[in-house]
């Protein structure tokens, strides 16, 4: 969650939770939530928690139907003190054979929260299984402040229809089944959203206009997608419903942000809001020809007539490559010829700088310099690792744990850890106080590989605790509120 101070950012998040079970089904549930304001009950927070049916047991229940029971605890918590919480079974649909499963269930649930800084703790597990239950946490902001427009948090949708009966899932006359998930694969071509602006009458003014603006934006980049940004002019009110659709059927592989942003009569951002997401379109391809006509002549590409150089050179700009980029270079690079190799260089910095491509690929390159003297193996250029990498497309870390080795901090002293850092960001892209875990398992390749981090759009494990561990004796209760030895801590409260 980020605060600005024109706007507040409050982000939906997705977990994909995994069981780790030997010898039994592993239950698979993703989970996300958004919160939102009530101007007559205040603000409250939505989950939205889907359960793969093939994941989990099910039983034959009194109808002589199967059925499968998820048992689900939610906690929302404020400096150890319980504020809101939630026990309950969470049925699936039944079913008539159980090898004819091949459906979802999804439960949503509501929390009236105060403004303020929650750590939530989800506790998940099949009640038709002897495997322990799942655990995961997470930190949540809510803040509406009466003093500025905002933004609500961003529901996907899967579908809607008119609201007959008002239920949980009714908002502004339409009943709306989330979609719970950042994934878009290549048979979904539709990306449908809802929000809510609050305060624009109070503070642009009554019955005033404003413009209301979505869009799609690249996540590497934040370059607007062509053709995926629609505007719309609001009148002001106490709550302005945002409720809008995207075609995506040409969208292509990739990482993206969906935005919502509020602009006064001076063109002035007045509240932002944006939710990551994913896109698989493999059938959709960074083309030749988009660049094959673009002129080099005299420009800073043209100096680079070795191709192996230039190769390097391109392949450094991984980290900050868009999708469909990445997989440009994987397939054509090795058959294209130097002029290509030029034309594709220079028009990447072209489409990051058009007004200095030059500077901006020198100030890049000093960053490589940097990882490839730091975390560059006698086998990896530094841009090739993970450290090297994470370095590129964030930054320098603000703060790093560095550790060689650690024992558990609790009863359990057989414990020890590979050596690992943490590396934590106050700043990162559109969030706030993010980390990274790395360790390095083969001490001789001084290689640190990723093996968790709270940032959107990278890999998270609650178990990565466990997986620093020397031993085989790994801990498989997934509890990442009370992780093993003393990384725990550190990530926790990284010094």
């Amino acid at each position: 969650m980020k605060k600005f101070s024109i706007f507040v950012f409050i982000l939906s998040t997705f977990f994909i939770l995994n069981t780790n079970e030997v010898n039994a089904k592993k239950l698979q549930a993703f989970l996300t939530y958004s919160s939102f304001y009530s101007p007559q009950q205040g603000s409250y927070l939505e989950t939205y928690l889907s359960v793969y049916g093939k994941s989990v047991n099910f039983v034959k229940n009194q109808n002589g139907k199967y059925q499968a029971t998820i048992e689900v605890t939610m906690i929302f918590k404020q400096n150890e003190t319980i504020k809101d919480y939630k026990k309950y079974d969470l049925l699936s649909q039944e079913a008539d054979d159980t090898l004819k499963i091949n459906f979802n269930f999804v439960d949503q649930q509501r929390f009236a929260l105060a403004d303020g800084k929650y750590t939530y703790e989800l506790s998940i597990a099949d009640k038709n299984s002897i495997n322990k239950p799942y655990h995961v946490s997470d930190e949540i902001v809510i803040d509406y402040p009466l003093t500025q427009v905002n933004v609500s948090g961003i529901e996907l949708i899967e579908s809607f229809k008119k609201t007959i009966t008002p239920s949980i899932i009714s908002k502004s006359g339409y009943d709306l089944i989330p979609y719970v998930s950042d994934f878009y694969p290549e048979t979904v071509d539709k990306l449908t959203f809802y929000a809510e602006i609050y305060n624009s009458e109070l503070i642009l003014g009554k019955e005033d206009a404003f413009l209301v603006s979505y869009f799609i934006e690249s996540y590497e980049n934040l370059k607007t997608i062509p053709n995926l940004i629609k505007k719309k002019r609001e009148q002001t009110k106490t709550v302005n419903v945002i409720f809008g659709e995207f075609d995506i059927s040409r969208l292509p592989s990739g990482n993206y942000n969906l935005v919502i942003e509020a602009r006064d009569k001076t063109n002035k951002i007045v509240s932002l809001n944006k939710i990551f997401f994913q896109r698989s379109k493999p059938s959709i391809q960074f083309e030749i020809k988009d660049i094959a006509a673009l002129s080099i002549d005299e420009t800073f590409a043209a100096n680079y007539m070795d191709k192996a150089v230039l190769e390097d050179n391109i392949r450094s700009l991984y980290p900050i490559s868009t999708e469909m980029e990445r997989m440009f270079v994987n397939d054509k690079l090795k058959k294209a010829d130097l002029i290509l190799m030029q034309q594709y260089f220079f028009n990447f910095w072209l489409q990051r700088s058009a007004s200095d491509p030059e500077s901006a690929w020198k100030n890049y390159k000093k960053e490589v310099d940097v990882v490839n003297s730091k975390f560059g193996t006698k086998v990896k250029r530094g841009y090739d690792t993970d450290r090297g990498r994470v370095y590129l497309e964030y930054g320098q870390p603000n703060e790093i744990v560095d550790r060689a080795f650690d024992s558990s901090s609790g009863l359990d002293e057989s414990w020890g850890s590979v050596p690992y850092q943490i590396w934590h960001y106050y700043k990162l892209k559109n969030q706030s106080n993010r980390k990274f875990v790395f360790a390095n398992p083969n001490l001789a390749l001084g290689d640190y590989e990723l093996y968790h981090s709270d940032a959107i759009g990278e890999i998270n494990d609650p178990n990565w605790t466990n997986r620093l561990s020397r031993s085989n004796d790994l801990n498989t209760d997934n509890d990442s509120r009370n992780p093993r030895g003393k990384a725990g801590n550190y990530f926790k409260n990284p010094r």
